[in-house]
């Protein structure tokens, strides 16, 4: 197949990928979250909040330790 058959190939499965989730991801970035492609049609959602819980909890260890 020629390079420009395979960037076509391409662009049309990101297209679909994109329209597949877009609403989730809207709704995600709404929310603040973050959005990682980890395929097509995968997502990964991360509330930054976690961050927060997640260094209280390390600073507990050091205080109670």
């Amino acid at each position: 197949m020629h390079l420009h058959g395979i960037n076509w190939l391409t662009s049309i499965k990101f297209s679909a990928d994109l329209n597949l989730c877009a609403t989730q991801d809207g709704w995600a970035r709404q929310l603040g979250w973050t959005v990682t492609h980890n395929g097509f049609g995968a997502r990964g959602y991360r509330d930054p909040r976690f961050d927060l819980v997640r260094e209280l909890e390390e600073v507990g260890r050091h205080v109670f330790t």
